[in-house]
């Protein structure tokens, strides 16, 4: 079951967009796979089999991304996403989406905006991996199950 979503945007300057061909580059650079739901995930050394430790939609609705028609691909943005509980505590999985997002900002010159969309700063970062640290020791010694 579900129990917390951690949002992040990436998102293109004032009134710009990103279009289909650079946002599969830099999501590749990123070290982002393209899978499921057609949209990119970071997966626990590449095993499908696992949930993704994060995911990347689209901002656009139907949040996926149609590889078949890349050129005509244009969004404001992307969003991070990490279903908690991933498969690994939530804390690593936060340090692996932050510099992830940030990656894929500075290749596409964007810039990251937090959950409710205000640029991300080290205040709201410390926020973030403290609640972070909290979830991982009220879920210390579960039992955690993998798969689907």
């Amino acid at each position: 079951p579900v129990e917390r979503i951690v949002t992040l945007f990436v998102v293109a300057r004032e009134g710009g967009h990103f279009n289909g061909a650079d946002l599969v580059v830099a999501a590749e650079k990123a070290g982002l796979e393209f899978g499921d739901m057609g949209i990119y995930h970071r997966l626990v050394d590449g095993k499908r089999e696992l949930d993704p430790i994060f995911s990347v939609a689209n901002m656009l609705k139907p949040g996926n991304f149609d590889l078949a028609r890349l050129d005509a691909l244009r969004t404001p943005g992307v969003s991070f996403f990490m279903t908690l509980p991933t498969p690994i505590p939530a804390l690593d999985a936060w340090d692996a989406m932050l510099p992830t997002a940030q990656r894929l900002a500075e290749l596409l010159d964007g810039q990251v905006l937090d959950e409710e969309r205000n640029a991300l700063g080290r205040q709201g970062i410390a926020h973030i991996r403290d609640q972070l640290r909290g979830w991982d020791r009220d879920h210390e010694g579960k039992e955690i199950i993998f798969g689907r």
